[in-house]
């Protein structure tokens, strides 16, 4: 399919280009098979973010299916979901005739399709791409600009549901606007907290577009999905918003703080600029004099714009937040970003409009919402604007004397200063302990600014017994070692040589070279540990820059540890339990009593586990299969606490169990028998295990 930017050339007679953009939507009808809905969700760093083809942003049923793709979860894996869904929403004047198309709007349940106000189609014949900057991802390739980078296609030319003939509701007056969406985001510890949406977008109607203001409407709300039951009005109701005026961003919070402390953070979306035929817009640009980015905010379903003109009046005016609006009250507020006015888009032009989708944690302060307790909100959004202006330092929009800093004579935006390569490590269970191993393919790092080799050291994170359940596990983990280099004026200059291998060790299932070794030694058994290894480099003092550090989250291992297993088939077993007795919830369990567990220790490789009551009546089958990384997976405590299953390393002679029957019932206190056979020697033991209520 030709590029609509291309054919809708605005030097062409009217008539022409109307002719084509009749042929353009012929051809659009003619693929309905290939207008799939497709939903993507952004997981490299520390947050992620959901994304579909029909131009929304976010899960809508998050709140009711914790366990799917995040929202805009923040930190990944945490349940702290801080969005319920956004949409792209574009005003602009035709001729004369007002017209506003909006990507999502209030809507209790969220989109589907043909449903009023969700007014962008998935564009047929264009498929989801996913591209990577990582040499070594699958993905990889050298026109993307971020570590995970999404691309997207919609319209809103489109009357009818592509394929079924059913109208989109209230869906007259179409911009007829082609969106291509790239989403850009990055794993540094710099930037693995936020998301940059590129929103190209092109004018395929044969009419120029007058006046055009551009928005993103969201539904912002911070919420621990695992922790509350709220549902309906009562998920929403407990938040407030706010601006950062001088990031030119709107942000969301939890006015209470609960879901047991796990709500403590912000969710924004920031404006980061725009470009349309050379110009730069932006508040600050010389530039574009006159063009503002307007926050706006109201009641929920109570206050909302229902017709085009005000739909419009939101996007060109600033809401009221001033000392009147009470924002430290809990309500269901939703928002929106406006940004404009921009120049004339004739026939076939296209501006690039870009926003940031940013978390933060929020500091304690007495006040809900303080300037204190948005220190690192400002933080993050400060870096979301420093990674998108790239060059251009002073928001001019041109390349100015000192800023080309890779000497290429072009502007460049995503210039992002680099930490060392995230070294490959790997992590063994013995009957010593743990033992962590990892490569030096780091050390061989250069910095794309200086274009110097800086790596500087290796730092080691292990968490705590217990801190895994919190939501910011891995910000809780504790530094227990570092090596650095030795002769200069950074770290401990204490070298490597404690930790270097004398002969480099590969494994059998493994073509890495490891050429470091560290032994942690033993770790209580029943807990999980997150574990982690980063590389740091030398910082750039010329430009203020502190030592970069690899992510801890793109490393990060969560270790089970416990007996490795009865390998010898001429050994009896000797299998137990622990605890034993168990009580109402051991000291790892979750918040209910869907996520707890007992568990098996000193298991064969490959084994059957019977459970029974005292009389013999039958209440679980557990299969173990020490091959398999995540025995004991089903049991609800690791859905909630244990995250990426490709992160968990398991001693593998233990398995989990929830203590709750095949039927997923609770089961009754008393006495217990169970009964393991070995599948592969035929070897058998029988227990028991006591369960106190």
């Amino acid at each position: 399919m030709p590029c609509p930017s291309e054919i809708f050339s605005a030097t062409l007679p009217r008539l022409v280009r109307m002719a084509l953009f009749c042929a353009f939507l012929a051809l659009v009808l003619a693929h309905p098979v290939l207008a799939q809905f497709e939903e993507k969700s952004v997981q490299v760093g520390q947050m992620g973010l959901h994304l579909t083809n029909a131009g929304t942003v976010g899960r809508p049923n998050v709140r009711n299916e914790p366990q799917g793709l995040p929202s805009m979860e923040y930190p990944l894996n945490s349940g702290v979901e801080h969005l319920f869904e956004a949409g792209l929403w574009l005003g602009a004047y035709r001729g004369g005739q007002l017209s506003v198309s909006t990507g999502s709007l209030d809507d209790a349940s969220g989109y589907a399709a043909g449903k009023a106000g969700f007014e962008f189609s998935p564009l047929p014949g264009w498929p989801v791409l996913e591209k990577s900057s990582l040499p070594g991802n699958p993905n990889y390739s050298l026109s993307a600009l971020a570590h995970q980078e999404f691309e997207l296609h919609f319209t809103d030319s489109l009357t009818y549901v592509p394929g079924s003939g059913q109208p989109i509701a209230n869906h007259l007056l179409p911009l007829n606007a082609r969106v291509q969406l790239n989403s850009l985001a990055w794993n540094f510890p710099f930037a693995d907290y936020f998301t940059v949406l590129r929103y190209r977008i092109t004018n395929l109607g044969p009419l120029p577009w007058d006046s055009l203001f551009i928005g993103m409407w969201s539904d912002l709300v911070v919420r621990n999905v695992n922790v509350t039951n709220d549902r309906g009005s009562a998920f929403f109701n407990k938040g407030s918003v706010g601006a950062e005026d001088s990031m030119q961003a709107i942000y969301a919070f939890h006015v209470t703080g609960d879901d047991a402390g796990f709500a403590n953070s912000y969710g924004a979306i920031q404006y980061l600029g725009a470009e349309l035929g050379g110009t730069f817009y932006h508040p600050v640009s010389p530039s574009s004099p006159g063009f503002k980015v307007n926050p706006n905010y109201w009641i929920y379903n109570q206050a909302a714009p229902t017709s085009d003109l005000q739909r419009y009046d939101r996007l060109r005016n600033r809401g009221n937040f001033g000392p009147s609006a009470n924002l430290n009250v809990p309500g269901n507020r939703v928002q929106l970003l406006g940004a404009g006015p921009f120049a004339r888009i004739d026939s076939g032009q296209s501006v690039d409009y870009y926003v940031a989708f940013v978390c933060a944690p929020r500091r304690p302060d007495q006040v809900p919402d303080s300037y204190a307790s948005r220190t690192d909100l400002r933080n993050n959004l400060g870096w979301a604007q420093r990674t998108f202006l790239g060059e251009d330092t002073n928001a001019n929009g041109v390349l100015d004397n000192g800023e080309d800093i890779n000497s290429n004579g072009t502007l460049d935006r995503f210039v992002l200063p680099e930490p060392p390569a995230q070294p490959k490590m790997r992590a063994e269970f013995s009957e010593d302990g743990l033992d962590l191993y990892w490569d030096n393919g780091a050390e061989a790092s250069i910095d794309p600014i200086t274009k110097a080799k800086d790596f500087e050291g290796y730092r080691l994170y292990l968490s705590k017994p217990g801190d895994d359940r919190y939501p910011d596990a891995t910000t809780r983990m504790n530094l227990i070692a570092q090596w650095d280099s030795a002769g200069n004026g950074i770290g401990y200059n204490n070298g490597f040589e404690a930790i270097r291998l004398t002969n480099p060790v590969q494994f059998d299932d493994d073509s890495v070279i490891y050429r470091y070794k560290y032994r942690v030694g033993r770790l209580l058994p029943g807990w999980q540990y997150l574990c982690a290894l980063t590389a740091l480099d030398e910082g750039n003092p010329a430009v203020g820059l502190e030592p970069l550090e690899s992510s801890r989250s793109s490393s990060l291992r969560r270790l089970f540890p416990g007996t490795t297993g009865q390998n010898d088939p001429t050994t009896p077993l000797d299998i137990g339990v622990y605890p034993n007795p168990y009580r109402l919830a051991a000291a790892w369990d979750g918040s209910n009593a869907r996520s707890r567990k007992l568990v098996f220790y000193n298991l064969p490789p490959r084994c059957q586990i019977k459970i029974f009551t005292l009389s013999g009546d039958p209440v679980a089958l557990l299969e173990h299969n020490a091959d398999r990384d995540f025995n004991g997976s089903q049991a609800q405590w690791f859905a909630e606490y244990a995250g990426n299953p490709e992160q968990v390393v398991m001693a593998g002679g233990e398995h989990a169990w929830d203590i709750l029957s095949d039927s997923k019932q609770s089961i009754q206190a008393g006495i217990y028998l169970f009964n393991v056979q070995d599948l592969e020697t035929d070897r058998v033991f029988n227990g028991k295990f006591v369960v106190l209520r």
